[in-house]
């Protein structure tokens, strides 16, 4: 059963990873389901209170920074409240309507076309788009550092 346990944990690593960068995909609950899973399959033991504070803490903050920062870099580029709808639709769907590049494309064109929405002139809605675009990697960024952290934390902890 330690083998299939290191496996899953494994696995729900690598799709939390790529959930940082595709949305689509659990990302840090992938993460924190492979402390599960680890727990089932091998032993809880090594886990006490402390580990599951800090890494619930570091969930809950990836998921309500997760969207303040996209809605910071909208916001801070002059973009309304429609642009940061736009951009988060923009981001959710994205990626299947553009398949190579909707990922990038999608926030953009949707905070785009959500400021549009407002009356705002192009050059504004542009900003707004590009607004999207430094929330969506400032966001990335902080999620991928963080998971890490978490996978780093939960390695020292077996040790």
């Amino acid at each position: 059963m330690d083998v299939v346990g290191w496996i899953l944990v494994i696995v729900l690593f690598a799709v939390g990873m790529a959930g940082a960068i595709y949305p689509v995909l659990p990302g840090v609950f992938a993460i924190y389901a492979a402390f599960f899973v680890y727990g089932l399959c091998i032993s809880f033991s090594p886990f006490g209170l402390w580990f599951w504070l800090i890494q619930t803490t570091i969930v809950l903050a990836i998921v309500v920074a997760d969207y303040v920062i996209g809605a910071w870099g909208v916001k801070r580029f002059g973009g309304t409240r429609a642009s940061v709808i736009g951009s988060t639709i923009g981001i959710l769907i994205g990626p299947f309507v553009i398949p190579a590049f909707g990922l990038i494309l999608g926030p953009f064109l949707g905070a785009v076309a959500g400021e549009l929405t407002t009356g705002a002139d192009m050059r504004q809605s542009m900003r707004a788009g590009l607004g999207a675009l430094v929330g969506f990697f400032s966001g990335l960024a902080m999620k991928i550092v963080l998971q890490s952290i978490m996978i780093v934390l939960f390695i020292i902890w077996l040790l």
